[in-house]
């Protein structure tokens, strides 16, 4: 499965709050409320297989807005702008350098009877590097789905993702399961699409330390593609950077409408591919576990 993601090569954030996908927020009053979040994130150096090793930062901001009804459905529409910058110590081995990343989604969501909820989240995104036209990057899909409230302490259902993918004909489609369970007082598990994240669910389990502080560990794969320049080693190819990152996190919620997260881990199994115009593989090179570390807000108001 190769998602087309918001994220960095060796980089995720997995918290508490912060994993629940702005159409799956909490309590909100009707009428409009608007949000803007970001993160800011460092991968540590790891070595490649082929030779050489290289290091990756990131920087990300989101903004939006969403109405409530009064009948509890909401609809909102959120724009969201990165930067993945990589840094090869071999110029021999260099695939890329900055990738830039465009995102415009409109979550819906509205209840079904007395216990369900259903979502919609449709969404345009554009990965491509500096230097290429914009839209050569454009991919396209949408995620969905349906949670019962099974009792006070479970939500349960399941969704679907499908997105086009860069040189590929098709949709990638993929099933997912989604939780939030307080199997314990203070504890929760629970899936979530997560700032900067893939399509589908990672999973986070939680422990609350009280209302304002809480302690998360989450895990998901990760995945990035996005168009090449024309002066590269793939011109006009593709690129891709996958990995699975396991991440522990620390936030810190002085009110409902404000949350700061600090968070470490390290990326496992991390790939470099490079697929040339004619959508041939000519390059496939993995990478040792690399740290990393970062920091997220969000804001509403």
């Amino acid at each position: 499965m190769k998602n087309i993601v918001f994220l960095l090569s060796g980089a995720a954030i997995f918290s508490s709050g912060a994993n629940q996908s702005f159409a799956q927020s909490g309590p909100l009053p009707d009428g409009w409320r608007g949000l803007v979040d970001g993160l800011a994130i460092y991968q540590g150096d790891a070595d490649l297989s082929g030779r050489g090793a290289f290091s990756a930062s990131r920087a990300f901001v989101r903004a939006g807005a969403i109405y409530r009804f009064d009948n509890e459905a909401s609809a909102g529409i959120l724009v969201s702008s990165g930067r993945f910058s990589y840094d090869f110590d071999n110029p021999l081995n260099q695939p890329w350098d900055d990738i830039n990343d465009f995102r415009v989604s409109a979550p819906i969501r509205f209840s079904v009877g007395e216990s369900a909820n259903v979502f919609f989240i449709p969404s345009v995104r554009y990965d491509y590097q500096r230097g290429v036209s914009m839209s050569d990057g454009a991919t396209y899909g949408a995620f969905a789905g349906i949670t019962w409230r099974i009792n006070e302490r479970l939500t349960i259902g399941p969704a679907i993702g499908a997105y086009s993918q860069l040189d590929e004909d098709g949709l990638d489609v993929f099933p997912a399961l989604l939780v939030d369970w307080n199997f314990a007082d203070r504890w929760n598990l629970s899936t979530g699409t997560g700032l900067g994240a893939t399509q589908g669910p990672g999973l986070s389990l939680t422990f609350n330390q009280s209302k304002t502080l809480s302690f998360s560990l989450g895990a998901r794969y990760e995945s990035v593609r996005f168009r090449l320049d024309n002066a590269g080693l793939a011109p006009g190819g593709v690129g891709e950077d996958s990995s699975f990152p396991v991440v522990a996190s620390v936030q810190y919620k002085p009110n409902p409408a404000m949350s700061f997260t600090a968070f470490v881990g390290a990326e496992f199994d991390g790939e470099l591919e490079l697929t040339n115009a004619a959508g041939t593989s000519v390059s496939r090179q993995s990478y040792d576990t690399a740290p990393i570390a970062g920091l997220a807000f969000r804001i509403f108001f």
